[in-house]
């Protein structure tokens, strides 16, 4: 069986789709699984270090606002279908599954054409242009969550399974990780991350907070700041004050699994995937989501997550230290609604997501 995955440009699209590719390989252990991005995406870097072939297409996204480079984009869509269909003759795949991201749409588009069995996963809330399109075309849309099946055509084939999640993460004993961490078993761990690169207004509201909790005894923080940001962010502390040793400030953490099997609380953006860790994992969270997503979808998600009472949520233009202290001290002070909220994120998660996405597409070979 020859099986292609597509989705690229961020880690968004590309993780969910390897975490695919490695249950279709438990399932298909003879599949030969092909990625098809572009040389701009971080696929590019990506997918080889996982031992995947991945083969390039000429493609470009749209701009919102309509210009000079819609015409280029344009020109660059036709360059990119002209690319999947010859991809598409060459490899001959069985089956086609598209992530998401502009890259995947000529591939999983060529192949419904060609009458290829596809199908696509969306990660958010509110789906993205190239699911929205897509869908009408491919067999069946997995969806990473329910209410995003509002906003697709009515008769689109739509399963909601929740998005994958890596084994990794899932596998981590939290006593091992604590000790790998150096952390004190005896205190509530917050986790604070504003993903891979940061983000300025997390890190900004949470000095104030990291002043008031340093030196605490039932607390400890695990703030990841971003690389871009560690510098200027433990300069300003500085000009405060110390921090105790129960605030650890770090720029990145390679070992995220890590960082989830110790969390109790984390106070996180709301990408899709970000999130399904969360609750796969059962950690309540404060979420701030992304103001500039596409479609503002990270407020979907953020606020999905709230309605099944797993999140506190703050908008970005209205957080600070003050908004994130009230959240965090009456958590610290009512265990007990800390622990619904554990509950309530651990009934969201979907940790096996990935495997019954990848068997449930394989179905679609055999109909």
């Amino acid at each position: 069986m020859k099986i292609i995955l597509s989705g690229g440009g961020t880690g968004g699209h590309i993780y969910p789709a390897l975490t695919i590719a490695d249950q279709l390989k438990k399932l298909q252990p003879n599949a030969e699984i092909i990625f098809v991005g572009t040389k701009q995406g971080l696929e590019k870097n990506i997918i080889p270090r996982y031992g995947y072939i991945l083969k390039f297409i000429d493609v470009a996204g749209f701009n919102r606002s309509f210009g000079f480079e819609t015409f280029r984009s344009a020109g660059k869509l036709f360059i990119g279908i002209y690319d999947a269909r010859h991809i598409l003759s060459e490899v001959k795949p069985d089956l086609v599954i598209g992530t998401g991201g502009y890259v995947c749409a000529p591939v999983v588009f060529m192949a419904a054409l060609k009458n290829i069995p596809t199908c696509i996963q969306e990660q958010n809330a509110f789906p993205g242009v190239t699911n929205k399109i897509l869908s009408r075309y491919v067999k069946k849309v997995f969806l990473g969550y329910q209410e995003a099946a509002r906003y697709l055509p009515a008769k689109t084939a739509v399963e909601y399974i929740g998005n994958p999640v890596r084994e990794e993460i899932l596998a981590k004993k939290k006593e091992i990780a604590i000790a790998e961490l150096g952390l004190d078993p005896g205190k509530k761990t917050i986790l604070v991350s504003g993903g891979s690169r940061g983000a300025k207004s997390i890190n900004r509201a949470m000095l104030d907070v990291e002043m008031v909790l340093s030196g605490r005894h039932d607390v400890q923080v695990l703030h990841i700041t971003g690389d871009v940001h560690y510098e200027k962010y433990i300069k300003e502390i500085g000009k405060r004050s110390h921090l105790a040793a129960n605030i650890i400030i770090q720029p990145y953490l390679h070992n995220m699994p890590d960082a989830l099997a110790v969390a109790d609380l984390a106070i996180f953006r709301s990408g899709a995937i970000g999130l399904a860790e969360l609750t796969a994992r059962g950690i309540p969270s404060v979420l701030v989501p992304y103001p500039y997503a596409t479609d503002n979808h990270q407020e979907f998600n953020a606020r999905a997550i709230e309605a099944k009472g797993a999140a506190k949520v703050i908008l970005d233009r209205d957080l600070n230290g003050s908004r994130i202290l009230e959240i965090v001290e009456h958590l610290l002070l009512h265990n007990d609604e800390l622990q619904k909220m554990q509950k309530a994120a651990k009934d969201l998660g979907r940790p096996r997501a990935a495997e019954i996405i990848a068997r449930h597409a394989l179905e679609l070979v055999t109909k």
